[in-house]
């Protein structure tokens, strides 16, 4: 019997090594990429999964192998105590260690990017979180958000296509956060705080744009999305969202 759940125990290994293959391979994975850095975000992932999935998969396999060894049906080896090994602990303590910063150092350019060179330009928009809804503001003709001539939206960010775009986040009321999967953006919207966020899109498209935060009851629902066009097409739509905004007042 022991044999058994031996083998039974293996299959926790073989089926999520096969899920995963499974999802990599195209089926169910991460969403496409539209995003200039999105390729580096998408190696870190990669790399990092695979690294856990060796490990994973050598911790499973010695389990494996010493429950099928020491089965107590078959063994009829005495049993022999030990009190440890410090070499071995000193070991198992370095190795994590030194890998944990290996990928801190591997994945310092990564975060630079996405995090700390912001680039010398002028917000493209300003996106306030609260709940449960995005309000969106770009600046009119004369360039400077907060200002009279401001043009408002809510939950439909419109961007040009092959842009650099600054984004100026922003929080109303609780914790939310900024999340654009198809550019592998997250950031929080951190009450208090305006938070510069910057990416460039690199196709065309409408793509999702949700809080992956949770902010309240409501947080299921706060979903705005994302469009992504050229840049004619986006001075238009910002010329019409700004005349429909003057006939209302």
């Amino acid at each position: 019997m022991g044999k058994f759940w031996s083998l039974l125990f293996l299959t926790v290994p073989v089926f999520g090594i096969g899920v995963f293959w499974w999802g990599m391979s195209g089926y169910m994975w991460l969403p496409q990429d539209v995003s200039e850095h999105g390729h580096t975000i998408d190696h870190l992932f990669n790399f990092i999964l695979v690294l856990t999935g060796l490990v994973f998969l050598g911790t499973e396999v010695v389990l494996f192998w010493f429950l099928w060894k020491y089965d107590n049906d078959t063994n009829k080896d005495p049993v022999q105590f030990t009190h440890g090994s410090h070499n071995l602990e000193i070991v198992w303590t370095i190795l994590p260690a030194a890998t944990l910063l290996f990928i801190a150092i591997y994945q310092m350019n990564a975060w630079a990017d996405v995090k700390l060179r912001k680039p010398d330009m002028a917000p493209t928009c300003k996106v306030t979180a609260r709940q449960f809804e995005w309000r969106i503001q770009y600046p009119g003709q004369d360039g400077v958000l907060d200002t009279i001539d401001d043009i408002h939206h809510v939950n439909d960010l419109h961007i040009p296509v092959n842009e650099q775009i600054l984004v100026q986040l922003e929080s109303m009321d609780v914790l939310h956060d900024f999340f654009l999967p198809n550019l592998r953006i997250k950031q929080d919207a951190v009450p208090g705080m305006t938070i510069p966020v910057w990416f460039r899109a690199t196709e065309q498209g409408t793509y999702d744009l949700v809080c992956a935060e949770l902010c309240g009851w409501g947080h299921y629902k706060m979903k705005g999305r994302l469009t992504v066009e050229t840049k004619a097409q986006f001075d238009k739509w910002l010329a019409d969202t700004q005349q429909r905004q003057e006939t209302l007042k």
